[in-house]
């Protein structure tokens, strides 16, 4: 009977060994469901600068990329339209960074730093939930709540990126979102009050680099994971 029990619970151990996955791998079923791992944990393969050059290995720490200190941000190599992408981030106390998506350009415009290309998830040390605010679509829309934990401990967001929507979670929680169809204005937000952007997000392009930004403070990311989507 013991000897039974026992082989029992090897078997499933072993079975649900394939549900998990350690730190920046992907589990069979995510393999089976088309993810990506855009990051291993151990070097800067598939990251660029801005400028794109080589990255040095000094940003992978402890299984994690830091951006910080770059300049601007560190970006995966290939321009990607239609996705969902996951990740974990950990911030530094005062931490000012972010996730960009459909960054069309690495080339800042005149006058405009490289940010004005794209779109930013913003990650800040708040508690608020403003414009500027974590889960925040950086100036354009506040999250509905403030969804990360304290500095030092990890969280989980999920971007999707999909034809004109936006949505973004925070660990587990749907924070904010964005139908770029109803932004036709340049500087100003879907409900007419004016942002910061000289862009009319409904003709955004869709497809972009994704970046990690370095804003002065140090913020760790792992798990990098993405799912393409169908137009």
């Amino acid at each position: 009977m013991r000897r039974s029990w026992l082989l029992g619970s090897l078997c499933l151990l072993l079975s649900s060994s394939s549900l998990l996955a350690a730190d920046n791998e992907l589990t069979d079923k995510e393999r089976s469901e088309g993810w990506q791992l855009l990051f291993d944990g151990k070097t800067t393969t598939g990251w660029i600068s801005i400028k794109n050059e080589p990255l040095p290995a000094s940003h992978v720490q402890e299984g994690s990329l830091n951006p910080h200190p770059c300049n601007y941000m560190l970006v995966y190599e290939k321009p990607l339209e239609n996705y969902v992408l996951t990740l974990d981030f950990k911030i530094s106390p005062k931490c000012n960074s972010g996730i960009f998506i459909r960054t069309s350009s690495l080339t800042p415009r005149p006058g405009r730093d490289v940010g004005f290309n794209g779109i930013e998830i913003a990650i800040d040390d708040t508690k608020t939930a403003g414009f500027h605010d974590t889960g925040a679509i950086y100036d354009l829309v506040q999250p509905r709540i403030n969804a990360m934990k304290p500095v030092g401990e990890w969280n989980h967001v999920q971007i999707t990126s999909h034809d004109n929507l936006l949505e973004v979670m925070i660990n587990g929680e749907a924070v904010s979102k964005m139908d770029l169809d109803q932004w036709p204005v340049a500087n100003k937000r879907a409900d007419g009050s004016a942002h910061k952007f000289d862009v009319a997000y409904k003709d955004h392009p869709r497809r972009g680099y994704i970046g990690l930004q370095d804003h002065g403070s140090d913020c760790w990311y792992r798990n990098i994971k993405l799912k393409p989507l169908r137009k």
